[in-house]
Parts: structure tokens; C-alpha cells; sequence
């Protein structure tokens, strides 16, 4: 019941972002003129990729965390959750022989856990969005124009946006997505008012104030409710600054994918008529709904991924999971295919007759979305390293795909060759998870509690290629100073007996 909790809460809360988003663009085109509304929106698209760059590079990789340490306890995060995912607060640990105390005078270990990595990222991000913010501020509000002037302002408000949304996905990690979902409401009731109170014909770089200061009570709303998840954990913001940090692969990911959409849309109004691009971004348009699942998956899935505990019961959920989005796309497109004409035209107007056309292709596209999504999701939390190359190769093949399909037949075979490359990289990524489930299984890391047999390493349950934050583990039989032994597998211990029962 609480996975099922933590599922719903975390698509509704990514539908109250996706719907705060619309609503802003909405009223500041409604508050502004024509052509301060062109400004307003590339200062809000430099937001969105700036937002993309720090998702990635934080956001992402701090869902993978897993609690890690002797109890599993995250901090005083609360209770924590063991190798098995079960709660590891529910019994005591294994005794500790005195040849293996850490050493009270060798230095004190990286900090582990969920807390402590939220933490961290939290810090981090106060840290470079002031920055980069404070920066761009100073120096663009010297340049004239509304741009820079709006692009300053947004230096200005950028601390708060951005603190904001890593909070969330603080939230994601420590299994609390419900408290993302109130802040998010906090702050689609704020914004929408406060922008609408607006004078007729405001500046651009006064609706970006607005906009960033509405995100204030939100920001204060995560702070009160992380500050007690969070309390007397210990954070080290150098993390993201270390070789091998995990949110490199992330935002080249971003950029790569991001790079490439805008790159076959250039490409198509290179070679095709403004009618092409505006029906397949049509056909784009009505899928918003699905796309919010997606964003659902991929930012808040692994925590609800981790707590399975073993790796065949990981794939079956990823398959499930993946038949569940496909047939969600289907049936999305079943309702816009039996839509009547008049209220297709009320959605997009004139764009409607020529992107009905398109819908079958699109929709066909978005089934392939979707079982590429579950399989990103699932090598994500088994093998993150392993996602890079196959985002890279695909998304550039998904550009010549839809490329080669217009030249053979037109926009409908632009719609089809999207609907190819999806297709190819959801079979990648699949195939990719295959051999990494065999090396997992293998090395036996990928059983219950991560120990499956000879090889595994006790409390690895976030499979192979998971990379803890304290660093590589020991060789067996090797004590790190300052560090604490994990417990042997139940299985492994020795029986102790005591007088009239014997206990394994």
C-alpha cells in the first residue's frame, strides 16, 4: 500500500509541475505584450535547461542513494532500511569483535545514507545556484535590453527555483514524495494569483520576479519539512565535484537527448514546410499527459525500486511496468483517434486536420517511449554507468530515422521513422538490461539482501555497477580503519546455543 501511495503521489506531483508550468506561460502571455511575452519566454526556456542541467546532475543521481552503514539508518532520517529492504532498525546488529572497533583516531569515513547525501545536495545546490545566479546577475544588469535584464532577474530568483526543486527530489529519495506534492501545490496556488494581480503590459524581468518569488513559500515548506529528516546528518557538497560522481553521465544524457530533438526539429524546417514541424509538434502536444508519467518514472522510481528485494522480482516489476505505460499509450491514443473533429479543432485549432493523421504513428511512438522507460528505469538502478552510450547512439539515430522517413513518405513518414528509433532504443536498452541481469546474477549480487552467492558483497542490493558513496569496498578479510564490518548473510552465521534451544 505504501508503494502504491508513493506511486500516485509522485505522478500527481509531477502533474502539478507540469500544470504550474502551463498555467505560468499562460498568464504571463495574458499579463504581457507580444513582444514582452517573446522575451518572457526565452528567459523561461533558459530556466528549463538550466533546470534540465542541475535534474541531471543532482536530482538524478541523488535517487540512486541507498542508506549504507551499520544500521542502514539514514542519519537521523528516521528508520532506516536494511540490504533485504526490510526495516533495519527491527533487530540488532551482528556483535562487533573488539579487533575490529574503529579506530577512534583514524580519520572519520565519508558520510553514507539518504540523509546525508540530501544533505549534501541540498548544500551544493545553495551553493552553485547563488553562484551562477549571482553572476549572471551582476554582470547582465549592466547590458541593456529587456532580455538581459530579464535574465538578470532571473539570477536573482534562481537560489529559490532551484533549491526548490532539488528539495523534491530529496523528497523522492527519503520516500516521502507526498510532502514534494504539498509544496508543489503551495506553490501552483501562489504563482497562478500573483501573476494574474499583475498590471496590463508588465516588463518581462518584473514577471520573472514574480514568478521566482512565489516559489518562496514552497521553499519554505520543504526546508520545515526536510529540516527534521535531516537533522544531524552529515553532508559533504565536495561529492559532486569528485571524479566519477554519476551526474556527469546525467547531463551529457540531458544534453544529448535535448540536443537532438531540437536538432531534428531544425532539421525538418530545413528540408520540410512549417506544416510538417507544427503537426508532428501538434502530435506532441496531446501526449502531455504521458509524458508526465514518464518524468514520473524515471525521477522517482528507483527509490520505489530499491525496495524490492531481489533482482528477478526487480524485472518482473520493470516488465509490468513497462506493459502497464504501453497499454497506457494505447489507450491515450484510442481516446484522441475517436475524438470528433470539433473538439480536436478546439484543442489545436487548424493544426488538428493534418495532425489527426498522425496519431496512429505518434501513439505507436509513445508505446515505444514507454518500454524504453521501464528498461532506463531498471538499468538505472542496476547498472547507471550503462545508460550513456545507448542514449547517445539512439537519440542521433532517432534523427536520421525521422530524416529517411520524410524523404520516403512525407510527414506521416517522418511520424513513422520517430517511431522506429523509439523502437530500436527501447530493444537496446532491453537487450542491455538482459546482460546486465546475467553479470548480476552471475556474481551473485543481485539475490536477496545483494548476497546472493559466492562473490556477492554483503548490503549491495542496489546491484552491480552501484557505487557507494564512501567509496570501494574492502577485500575480504581486510578491516579499513574506521570502519564498521557489514553483517555476515543469516546464512553464513554461526549457530550459538544457548541452554535447553538451539538458535541459528
Amino acid at each position: 500500500m505504501r508503494a502504491r501511495w508513493a506511486i500516485a503521489s509522485s505522478v500527481a506531483d509531477q502533474g502539478v509541475a507540469a500544470l504550474t508550468n502551463i498555467a505560468v506561460l499562460v498568464v504571463a502571455a495574458r499579463e504581457s505584450s507580444a513582444e514582452g511575452f517573446a522575451v518572457f519566454s526565452l528567459v523561461y526556456m533558459t530556466f528549463t535547461v538550466v533546470l534540465g542541467v542541475q535534474s541531471s546532475f543532482v536530482g538524478q543521481a541523488l535517487v540512486l542513494e541507498r542508506d549504507g552503514g551499520r544500521n542502514g539508518k539514514a542519519g537521523a532520517g528516521g528508520p532506516g532500511v536494511g540490504p533485504d529492504g526490510a526495516d533495519a532498525t527491527a533487530h540488532e546488529g551482528p556483535v562487533i569483535p573488539s579487533w575490529a572497533e574503529p579506530d577512534p583516531d583514524a580519520p572519520r569515513p565519508p558520510p553514507t545514507g539518504v540523509a546525508s547525501a540530501c544533505r549534501s545536495a541540498v548544500t551544493f545546490s545553495a551553493l552553485s545556484s547563488t553562484a551562477v545566479g549571482g553572476t549572471a546577475a551582476l554582470l547582465l544588469a549592466l547590458v541593456p535590453g529587456e532580455l538581459a535584464h530579464g535574465l538578470a532577474m532571473l539570477g536573482v530568483v534562481l537560489p529559490v527555483v532551484l533549491l526548490h526543486d532539488v528539495l523534491r527530489y530529496c523528497f523522492a529519495a527519503l520516500r516521502l514524495p507526498h510532502h514534494a506534492l504539498l509544496a508543489d501545490l503551495l506553490r501552483l496556488v501562489v504563482a497562478v494569483p500573483a501573476l494574474v494581480l499583475q498590471p496590463d503590459g508588465s516588463s518581462p524581468a518584473r514577471l520573472i520576479a514574480v514568478w521566482g518569488a512565489s516559489a518562496l513559500p514552497a521553499l519554505l515548506l520543504c526546508l520545515a519539512l526536510a529540516g527534521y529528516r535531516l537533522r544531524g546528518a552529515r553532508g559533504d557538497w565536495r561529492r559532486y565535484l569528485r571524479r566519477g560522481h554519476l551526474g556527469r553521465r546525467f547531463v551529457v544524457e540531458f544534453a544529448v537527448g535535448n540536443g537532438a530533438t531540437q536538432l531534428s526539429v531544425i532539421g525538418l524546417g530545413l528540408v520540410a514546410s512549417q506544416l510538417a514541424v507544427g503537426a508532428l509538434r501538434g502530435a506532441t502536444t496531446l501526449y502531455g499527459p504521458m509524458n508526465v508519467l514518464y518524468n514520473s518514472a524515471t525521477s522517482f522510481g528507483p527509490p520505489v525500486m530499491h525496495r524490492i528485494p531481489n533482482l528477478r522480482s526487480k524485472l518482473r516489476s520493470a516488465a509490468a511496468l513497462a506493459v502497464l505505460l504501453a497499454g497506457t499509450a494505447a489507450a491515450w491514443t484510442t481516446v484522441l483517434v475517436l475524438l470528433p473533429d470539433s473538439a480536436g479543432r478546439e484543442l489545436l485549432g487548424d493544426t488538428w486536420a493534418s495532425t489527426s493523421s498522425l496519431l496512429p504513428a505518434t501513439g505507436s511512438q509513445y508505446a515505444g517511449i514507454a518500454l524504453g522507460t521501464s528498461a532506463l528505469l531498471t538499468l538505472r538502478v542496476l547498472r547507471p554507468e550503462s545508460t550513456l552510450p545507448i542514449q547517445v547512439v539512439f537519440s542521433l539515430l532517432s534523427v536520421g530515422c525521422m530524416l529517411t522517413g520524410y524523404a520516403a513518405g512525407g510527414v506521416p513518414g517522418a511520424a513513422w521513422g520517430l517511431c522506429a528509433g523509439s523502437a530500436l532504443k527501447a530493444a537496446a536498452l532491453w537487450l542491455r538490461v538482459a546482460a546486465v541481469s546475467r553479470s548480476v546474477g552471475a556474481t551473485g549480487s543481485g539475490g536477496p539482501g545483494g548476497s546472493g552467492g559466492p562473490g556477492g558483497t554483503a548490503g549491495s542490493g542496489g546491484g552491480a555497477g552501484y557505487t557507494p558513496t564512501s567509496g570501494p569496498a574492502p577485500a575480504g578479510g581486510t578491516v579499513t580503519p574506521g570502519a564498521v564490518p557489514a553483517a555476515r548473510p543469516r546464512s553464513h552465521r554461526k549457530p550459538r546455543s544457548r541452554p535447553g534451544r538451539l538458535r541459528w
